[in-house]
C-alpha cells in the first residue's frame, strides 16, 4: 500500500506519482491498493488502468466484507466499523464518529492547524466507559480457576462451552 504512513498530501502524491509511473514507463500488470479515494479519477485520464473494490455489504447496522472483486470504486470509507472490528472500545468508536461528522461539517478548505483550532476535540469530555459488565468476572474467574494440563478433553470442551454461554450473556 503506498503511501500509507505519511503525511495526507506527501502520501497522494507518492501514490500518483507511482501509478503514471507504473502505468507510463514500466506499462506493467500491477495491484495497487491505496486508501486515497482521490486516485480513483486517473482511470479517466490513464486509459489502462481500472479500478477495482471488494465488495461491502451493511447488514442490520454492521459491515460485511463479501471478500469479492468488482469493477468500480468504494462507495465511501469504512474505517470506524473496522476500527469496531478490530476491538476498540466502544467509547472511542462513538467520539471517532463524532469527530468524524465535525470534520466532515468544518473541514471544507481549513487548514489541518485551523481545524485543530476549531474543533472541539479536547473540550468534549470524553465519554467514560462503563464499569465492566459483571460477566467479565465470571469469565476473569473461571479462566482463572482453569488449568488446562488438569482436564480432561471433555472437560475443557464443557469449559470452553461455559465461556462461549458466558460472553453470549454479554452482548
Amino acid at each position: 500500500e503506498i503511501g500509507r504512513g505519511t503525511a495526507t498530501f506527501d502520501g497522494l502524491s507518492i501514490a500518483w506519482a507511482a501509478i503514471e509511473h507504473l502505468h507510463e514507463a514500466n506499462r506493467c500488470r500491477t495491484l495497487f491498493a491505496t486508501h486515497f479515494h482521490e486516485l480513483t479519477a486517473l482511470s479517466a485520464k490513464l486509459g489502462r488502468l481500472e479500478n477495482v473494490t471488494l465488495k461491502v455489504k451493511e447488514w442490520q447496522g454492521d459491515v460485511v466484507f463479501l471478500h469479492e472483486v468488482v469493477r468500480g470504486t468504494a462507495d465511501r470509507s469504512y474505517g470506524i466499523q473496522v476500527a469496531r472490528l478490530a476491538g476498540l472500545p466502544q467509547a472511542v468508536i462513538e467520539r471517532a464518529r463524532d469527530v468524524l461528522h465535525q470534520l466532515e461539517d468544518t473541514s471544507g478548505g481549513l487548514s489541518v492547524s485551523t481545524l485543530v483550532d476549531e474543533l472541539p476535540l479536547f473540550s468534549v469530555k470524553a465519554k467514560q466507559a462503563d464499569h465492566a459488565p459483571k460477566q467479565d468476572d465470571k469469565i476473569r474467574s473461571l479462566l482463572g480457576e482453569t488449568v488446562p494440563d488438569d482436564m480432561t478433553p471433555r472437560e475443557a470442551m464443557e469449559r470452553l462451552y461455559a465461556l462461549k454461554a458466558l460472553l453470549r450473556e454479554e452482548k
